[in-house]
């Protein structure tokens, strides 16, 4: 066997990076998006777009995506192979570090070809050292879906000092049903927990002023609801119930106000994601009318 060849592909060869032959089944190509519109849209870069070459044939293939003005990738969400040994050679050797996200379709597990798509890149992830941290649902709603009234129950204001975001951040990690919140908090500690939340809302292009602090008409504090936009679509960014305020159900209250205040802003669709063992959340986008678009695993 002819030694592999691990490289970055360099400007221009975007065309070898896409030969490689996929189902398409998992992953960005199931719901058909394309590498080369990717890259014709910004999304990839050539330095992080990497190939494993066996006699100048591609057997393996990953890009990491980020932001327009990021230094460092967010997420490895492309990763296809024909020889998984090359795979999980390539995975070892790019000097990039980030969460691995595999699109899945809806009910993939039942889906024999699917799964198995699913299961070796999980596979070849795994000997390469990364790990399942979470099982996630991707949903998209659209107004002509109906847009759901709101309870009324909550009074939403606009607060601007990060500060004071940041202290409620801290109060929602606190028994937090979302699993990388939970991560965090147990190798870095909640405070780093909800720092990395804020700077994740503050990286988004939407505006800040989107942001509302929910309280009771008697003047009580229950969450954190951040309607915004990411680089391409209107998105829930964020919506939290303080610990003394769960078990009534404001999940729903905050998620239905976003919705709201995106549609005022004129948006028509809106993509949200919550972890699948977080079932408050996941009845709170059931109840709002939101569908479930896809799955998703996430491994650090």
């Amino acid at each position: 066997m002819t030694d592999l060849v691990i490289r970055p592909i360099n400007a221009g060869e975007e065309k070898l990076f896409d030969a490689l032959s996929d189902p398409g089944l998992v992953g960005r190509a199931a719901f058909g998006e394309r590498y080369l519109d990717m890259v014709a849209d910004g999304q990839y870069r050539p330095e992080w777009s990497w190939i494993a070459l066996r006699d100048d044939v591609v057997v393996a293939r990953a890009a990491w995506w980020g932001g327009p003005d990021d230094d460092q990738p967010l997420a490895l969400d492309w990763f296809d192979f024909t020889d998984a040994d090359a795979a999980v050679r390539l995975l070892r050797t790019v000097p990039l570090r980030a969460e691995y996200s595999i699109s899945l379709p809806v009910g993939w597990r039942t889906e024999p070809a699917a799964r198995a798509q699913a299961e070796a890149r999980i596979a070849a992830a795994t000997e390469a050292g990364m790990s399942v941290l979470v099982w996630r649902y991707r949903y998209r709603w659209s107004l002509d879906r109906g847009l759901p009234d709101r309870p009324g129950r909550l009074e939403f204001r606009p607060e601007p000092d990060d500060g004071i975001v940041l202290d409620v951040l801290r109060r929602i990690v606190e028994g937090s049903l979302d699993a990388h919140a939970r991560h965090t908090a147990a190798t870095s500690g909640p405070d780093a927990a909800a720092q990395e939340e804020l700077d994740l809302l503050r990286w988004l292009p939407s505006p800040r002023d989107w942001w509302r602090l929910a309280w009771t008409p008697d003047g009580e504090l229950v969450g954190l609801t951040v309607p915004a936009r990411n680089h391409s679509t209107a998105i829930v960014g964020f919506v939290g119930v303080v610990p003394e305020q769960r078990g009534h159900g404001y999940a729903y209250d905050l998620l239905v106000e976003a919705t709201h205040l995106l549609v005022e802003a004129g948006e028509t669709v809106v993509v949200a994601a919550t972890d699948q063992t977080n079932h408050p959340m996941a009845a709170a986008f059931a109840r709002a009318g939101y569908p479930v678009e896809r799955e998703r695993v996430d491994l650090v």
